[in-house]
């Protein structure tokens, strides 16, 4: 079964497997913007045009002008919001192939020889940093720039001012596609069998599939 995914669309399946087809597959529901997901898109932007060009920071985001003036400071090229996909047999490919199996977009990337160092904003809390983006990011800058051969990466939350980092080698590359591989499995396996059991959880409530048979459930509590 042929799909394309990303580091977003996996953890979606894997909160709720039903969510997912419902949205992704189906494209049944559309999944509203909530207030923190705007800020998050609005600050991504603001960061962005910065870098890139120089774009004054709005007023309410210069808080976040030190940190991004540090990360401007490192030598070597970079791209902003920069697109990356692998076909299935890993190799880079068009960001909008139909032959993609894998795509991802890098908030900041800078590249400096044989370094890359991977910056991704984040606008909500560090309580819990999942750095399993980082490494796919990782993996597809490796396939994209042949050069690299380290890469410095790291969860950049804006608002606590505080920096979650990595390092990775090209050693490891097949160290680090195994972590994605028992995911990866299961929801090749929803593909194969038609099978998307819903998860319940506390993020229910925030679900736009009002066919889901938790649906009522979450509304009276």
């Amino acid at each position: 079964m042929s799909y394309t995914w990303s580091f977003s669309a996996l953890k979606q399946y894997l909160n709720c497997p039903k969510q997912y087809h419902q949205i992704k597959v189906l494209k049944n529901y559309v999944q509203k913007e909530s207030e923190a997901m705007i800020y998050g898109t609005e600050v991504h932007k603001a960061l962005e045009n910065y870098v890139k060009d120089g774009t004054p920071l709005p007023t309410n985001y210069e808080k976040f002008k030190a940190v991004t003036d540090s990360l401007i400071a490192i030598k070597g090229t970079k791209y902003t919001e920069y697109e990356m996909a692998l076909c299935h047999n890993r190799n880079p490919i068009a960001f909008d192939s139909e032959d993609r199996w894998v795509r991802g977009i890098v908030d900041l990337l800078i590249v400096d020889g044989d370094t890359a160092y991977i910056i991704d904003y984040k606008t909500g809390s560090n309580k819990y940093p999942d750095v399993k983006q980082l490494k796919l990011m990782a993996l597809m800058t490796f396939a994209h720039f042949p050069e690299v051969q380290n890469v410095k990466a790291g969860l950049l939350f804006v608002v606590h001012n505080s920096f979650i980092p990595e390092e990775y080698i090209r050693s490891q590359i097949d160290k680090l596609w195994l972590s994605f591989t028992p995911d990866l499995a299961r929801l090749s396996m929803s593909y194969e069998k038609n099978v998307w059991t819903p998860n319940p959880t506390p993020l229910c409530g925030w679900c736009p599939i009002t066919d889901c048979e938790f649906y009522r459930e979450r509304r009276v509590r």
